[in-house]
């Protein structure tokens, strides 16, 4: 009885050794597996792709997959796309240069940041990487592919591409995507470059290329490229910027003071700062080019600090000689949104010893809706200080009876624009006489800016506007001329009244 036994134990235990051996060769090809994956995994920073994982290693491979997550991208690669970067196309264009021929392009999409605000980054992740799908799958694409940086793309064709061609380009890049179920419609911004014309070294490419993107933005049809000359533009902006932080501490910015007329009592009881530059070099720089750039740049925070600082210096000079009025300053989407700009407005007016009512706070539109949410949580603080909120360039944003009525403002500015046709187009007429019945419905003042004409202020006071603003009522003065213009045209007022 006992030779059996004994026999199916030991054809068990044969069973068993050759299980386990069987089991060893097993994690033997997966540790060889894995090795070879390992190495091509970290250099393509891809995911291991294992079939079987035997339960012995199910820990290693978990803490080597966390770990190939981690890995920075290769150099010259972009994690998210698996495009090139930056860097990996600096080093693809310097292996073909010279570069004479062909065109470059560099296109991002039309207010992409929304995106990341309405739906998420994840969302916003998948939006590019099926841009990058597509613009890898486009018939005829181009020789090199890369993605600059948030939501820019750099595409080089070897044959010139026209303005035709480009157009047809954005119309295939903006066919709908469908992100998770979610139709999402885009707008493409496109610059390029004429090699044949304009080739050069890379560094000055790139430069131009980010010129003709900068101009495609502010174009009607959102597509633009480079013009001969162009660099020197670029060049003077630059040079405007880098000297701006000198001019604030050395009095090369001043400010002026432009008046409002009340229409009903014919007195100017407020005015508007306006920042005048007189640069050593350039001369008189508007407002116009040098304020967007501190915007750009980051800098109009230091600008606005300056003009604040001057309004509340010379209202306390003017308070102790007994002249009393408002001044109004213009706030950007930058200040808007920086507690720090409200917490510096405490400050001086308690420094200074003034009250709120001595200032007046005009906010842009495209400021407001920049984060609407944290913008009515600045002006109520700012009217609770009984300062005066206006929104300025009323018209050329986001009017809307929905979201103007939960604006604690005190007062609307219709851009100067609506005045352009106002005295020879009746279409003009009506929208005019419309948003000032809009504003007034809604309990807020109206002021006019851009009045150059007396025709025209007749007409805007039978439209029933509160206050006008422009060179007709007075021209921008400094802080002496409006002193002396103030004592004649309010005793002047007061006596007509």
């Amino acid at each position: 009885m006992i030779g059996p036994w004994l026999l199916s134990i030991a054809l068990i235990t044969v069973f068993i050794l050759l299980l386990w051996r069987r089991q060893r060769q097993k994690e033997r090809r997966f540790i060889k597996r894995l090795g070879m994956q390992l190495d091509n995994q970290i250099k393509a920073r891809a995911p291991l792709e294992l079939p079987w994982v035997p339960v012995a290693f199910y820990d290693l491979v978990n803490s080597l997959e966390k770990l190939l997550q981690a890995l920075p991208p290769p150099v010259g690669k972009d994690k998210l796309t698996g495009l090139a970067n930056r860097v990996g196309l600096k080093r693809s264009v310097t292996a073909l240069m010279p570069l004479q021929q062909g065109t470059m392009v560099l296109l991002d999409i039309y207010r992409f940041r929304y995106v990341n605000d309405l739906f998420g980054f994840a969302f916003g992740d998948q939006l590019l990487k099926q841009m990058a799908d597509r613009l890898l799958g486009l018939q005829h694409g181009p020789r090199l592919l890369a993605r600059m940086n948030e939501d820019e793309f750099l595409l080089y064709f070897e044959q010139q591409q026209t303005e035709e061609d480009l157009h047809r380009l954005r119309g295939r890049l903006q066919v709908p995507f469908d992100i998770d179920g979610t139709p999402v419609s885009i707008r493409i911004q496109m610059g390029y470059l004429d090699l044949h014309a304009h080739h050069t070294n890379l560094s000055l490419m790139l430069r131009r290329l980010d010129l003709a993107l900068k101009k495609a933005r502010n174009s009607r049809d959102l597509l633009a490229g480079y013009q001969t000359g162009e660099d020197s533009i670029q060049m003077r902006e630059l040079e405007i910027i880098n000297s701006l932080p000198k001019a604030l501490k050395t009095g090369q910015l001043y400010l002026v003071y432009q008046a409002k007329e009340e229409v009903n009592s014919g007195l100017c009881r407020q005015v508007e700062a306006l920042i005048r530059w007189e640069h050593p070099k350039f001369g008189a720089i508007s407002p116009a080019e040098f304020i967007p750039l501190a915007e750009y740049s980051g800098m109009i925070g230091l600008v606005s600090h300056w003009a604040l600082e001057q309004v509340m210096l010379q209202q306390r000079k003017w308070r102790s000689g007994g002249f009393k009025v408002r001044i109004a300053l213009n706030l950007s989407a930058q200040d808007l949104n920086n507690g720090c700009m409200l917490q510096e407005i405490e400050r001086q007016l308690q420094e200074y010893q003034l009250p709120g009512d001595v200032l007046a706070i005009e906010i842009t539109e495209s400021s407001l809706m920049a984060d609407l949410e944290q913008a009515i949580k600045i002006l109520e603080r700012l009217r609770q200080l009984d300062i005066r909120l206006a929104i300025d360039d009323f018209g050329t944003g986001h009017s809307s009876l929905a979201y103007l009525k939960n604006l604690p403002v005190d007062e609307v500015k219709i851009d100067k624009a609506f005045n352009e046709e106002l005295l020879s187009n009746s279409n003009a007429k009506h929208i005019m006489r419309a948003s000032i019945q809009m504003a007034k419905s809604l309990g807020f003042e109206v002021t006019v800016e851009g009045v150059e004409s007396m025709a025209l202020k007749q007409v805007l006071i039978s439209m029933g506007a509160d206050q006008l603003q422009g060179d007709i009522v007075a021209k921008p003065k400094t802080a002496p001329e409006l002193e002396y213009w103030y004592a004649k045209h309010c005793i002047h007022a007061k006596t007509a009244g």
